[in-house]
């Protein structure tokens, strides 16, 4: 699979950016170290000129590829999402049995995440924790409606519709499958931030992962169905 990986390129939509960022060492270095820093302070401490600092470079050189640091958050958060449908395409493309196809598909996307060394620019893990910790302040927005109507947030919904239609394959009657897809991708996010930091709130620890808990729920909703 790295294989495979390593001849794919993480394709984003062009609107959130105003340069590729992997059309050049600068723009990749923006993005490992953004990476970094966001997992350092957080989003709402960070700023492209603390990011300029770190890489060496202007704060103008970061605005040549993202006008503000809110793009450059759903540019990370997209690059998660699309990497993260790869893992899954390639874990279940020759899975025939549909329950075991959707049960690695729920291991897949809430499993915690290992290092990749497909792309040498950017440590998953670490995008990971930024993944669990900001994505809802990509589209707790104003403008969501808006962004969303510019395809800001189709490789997120594509992941969803590809888990909702394994949920399908298993039961075809069963009458909430995007609810169900949806709960399991923004929930499994849920589950670690509470593992992390509020681990009375959850069962999930360090002997029970988020992913026994999906699968859990999942095939009992679609069992309890029948």
């Amino acid at each position: 699979m790295k294989h495979l990986l390593s001849n794919l390129k993480i394709d984003i939509n062009d609107k959130i950016y105003l340069k590729d960022p992997e059309s050049s060492e600068l723009g990749k270095r923006i993005i490992s170290n953004s990476i970094e820093l966001i997992d350092d302070i957080g989003f709402e401490s960070f700023t492209f000129k603390k990011l300029g600092e770190r890489i060496g470079s202007n704060e103008s050189s970061v605005y040549r590829y993202f006008d503000s640091k809110h793009k450059l958050l759903l540019y990370l958060t997209s690059w998660y999402w699309a990497w993260l449908e790869y893992q899954l395409v390639f874990a279940t493309t020759n899975i025939s049995d549909t329950t075991n196809k959707l049960e690695k598909a729920i291991d897949i996307l809430t499993r915690t995440i290992e290092t990749d060394s497909t792309f040498k620019h950017i440590d998953e893990v670490t995008l990971n924790r930024v993944v669990i910790n900001e994505y809802s302040k990509s589209y707790l927005t104003k403008v969501v409606d808006e962004e969303n109507k510019e395809g800001y947030f189709s490789i997120y919904k594509r992941l969803v519709q590809r888990l909702h239609d394994m949920i399908m394959e298993v039961d075809a009657s069963y009458p909430f499958p995007l609810s169900l897809a949806s709960t399991v991708i923004e929930g499994s996010l849920h589950q670690h931030f509470l593992k992390n930091h509020f681990k009375s709130l959850t069962d999930c620890n360090d002997h029970i992962q988020p992913s026994e808990y999906f699968k859990h729920l999942v095939l009992k909703a679609l069992n309890n169905n029948k």
